[in-house]
């Protein structure tokens, strides 16, 4: 790489180039992750539960973990969604509306043992699914 007197154009030409061999410049330059997030990069999002699913926990772990699969209020698109805590599934019902959020898992993927699941459900029909887990509120029928 030239270091003579006049070579700091060249550098930075340079530069401009070669970020683009860098994969977090390139998805973030051109809005990968906007594209192929379900919520389309905001931090929740609204959808009807189409039904409730079990997933099976990976390796060495054995459980069966209680997800539902979500159809999104804004486009249309379905993700599958965690519902956090012990018999928490049981105030959830097909046809609820739940608002779901990111898992929190590393770079906006899943966490721990629950494969393929990015996202976690933290409301049913506009109820804290915490509030009505703990017994503080009732989920009201809708």
């Amino acid at each position: 790489m030239g270091q003579g007197e006049f070579a700091g154009k060249k550098l930075i030409d340079h530069r401009h180039k070669f970020r683009w061999k860098k994969a977090d410049y390139k998805r973030r330059v051109l809005k990968l992750k906007r594209k192929h997030d379900p919520l389309e990069g905001a931090p929740q999002a609204r959808g009807i539960v189409l039904e409730k699913v079990g997933i099976e926990a990976k390796q060495p772990n054995s459980a069966i973990r209680k997800a539902v699969r979500v159809q999104l209020i804004k486009n249309g698109r379905q993700a599958t969604a965690f519902c956090p805590g012990n018999r928490a599934i049981t105030f959830i019902e097909e046809h609820d509306e739940v608002t779901i959020e990111g898992i929190g898992g590393r770079k906006g993927r899943s966490m721990g043992d629950i494969s393929g699941v990015r996202y976690k459900v933290i409301k049913v029909n506009d109820i804290s699914l915490n509030e009505l887990w703990h017994g503080w509120k009732e989920k009201p029928q809708r």
